[in-house]
């Protein structure tokens, strides 16, 4: 397995004329698309780079084949579907099922010239593409594999702040203490019921009290309609911002302004984004749905790095590192592209 190097700026600009190009490949759902984004960005951090964004959609009587009979897939996708052809870009990052197919094209047809980076387990032999980078917690194995902390995503702390100017007149009419609450929703493995989101209600309200705090609390695209209901209800008469997934969403903001942090335990990404502020991050409960083996071992990795811990009934304070995954695999990344072209490597 891959281990991100130690590295030094100079030895990661690669380009020595122009910019390398980068290509971030999903099917556009937010989950997914944060994470070829983000790993896109720290990159381009990193070194000069050209980030361009591909949504990759399938016309209806394609969408559910599975990935070994899409032979020609670049045939299959709907008029509205970004294209995927040449020229091909410097290094392709993708995510998702829907990808699979094209990444595996993409490093034939390129000749080995794009360096092919498959985000989360592809279900299929890793040597496949240059470089998979998936969660620790999905064990994923093979001489090419990158294993991190939950997932890449966009949460730097010049995002949040760039991203939290336009609410800054809307939050300073609060006093802090600050608590961002993050809820998630339905899932594979989770959902949330109405029973569940009135006790979510009553341990938010026990954490605002106790500190005096500020609410400001967001729902997602997942959380049922019933539970979204029954948090709005039972939360709007304390002090803060509901955000109930309509208008401009304040995620990144309140991300930044937080003191602590509540986020409900079906989302790796939700988890790994708070974990990346450096503020104390405290695990909800939801109901289960599936086999919980997987999100175990990652709150059990999140708490042995220091940065969560399970909701105790009190609001507490804790010190950490703010956790930087997006930046290693940035580098793993870039570490592997100049050892596959030695030509482009920046002279000093």
């Amino acid at each position: 397995m891959l281990n991100a190097p130690i590295t030094t700026e100079d030895s990661l600009k690669i380009p020595r004329h122009g910019q390398l190009v980068v290509w971030a490949v999903s099917d556009g759902r937010a989950g997914i698309h944060n994470q070829v984004l983000g790993l896109a960005e720290a990159i381009a951090d990193l070194t000069p780079a050209n980030v361009v964004v591909r949504h990759i959609r399938y016309r209806r009587m394609f969408d559910r084949w599975p990935t070994f009979l899409r032979l020609f897939p670049h045939l299959m996708l709907k008029r509205d579907s970004d294209p995927v052809g040449r020229p091909w870009p410097d290094i392709w990052i993708a995510a998702g099922r829907a990808t699979l197919p094209h990444s595996k094209r993409v490093k034939k047809l390129s000749n080995g010239q794009t360096l092919v980076v498959q985000l989360q387990d592809p279900r299929e032999a890793s040597k496949r593409f240059d470089m998979v980078i998936a969660p620790l917690h999905d064990q994923v194995k093979g001489d090419n594999v990158l294993s991190i902390q939950g997932s890449t995503h966009r949460v730097t702390p010049e995002r949040l702040k760039r991203e939290a100017a336009p609410w800054a007149e809307r939050l300073s009419a609060f006093d802090g203490p600050f608590l961002t609450v993050l809820i998630g929703g339905k899932s594979k493995s989770h959902t949330i019921s109405a029973e569940r989101a009135e006790a979510l209600v009553q341990q938010i309200r026990i954490a605002v009290k106790s500190k005096k705090a500020t609410l400001l609390l967001s729902v997602s695209r997942r959380t049922p309609d019933d539970a979204r209901k029954v948090l709005m209800e039972g939360l709007k008469d304390l002090p803060g911002i509901l955000y109930d997934g309509k208008g401009e969403n304040p995620y990144f903001a309140f991300l930044n302004a937080a003191d602590f942090l509540m986020v409900t335990e079906d989302s790796v990404n939700m988890a790994a984004e708070a974990s990346a502020t450096g503020k104390p991050v405290h695990i909800l409960s939801m109901d289960a749905r599936g086999s919980g083996a997987k999100f175990g071992r990652f709150h059990q990795g999140l708490q042995d790095y220091g940065a969560a811990r399970p909701w105790s009934g009190e609001l507490r304070q804790w010190k950490y590192t703010p956790l930087n995954e997006t930046r290693r695999a940035a580098e793993a990344v870039l570490a592997l592209y100049a050892e596959k072209h030695p030509d482009r490597r920046a002279k000093g």
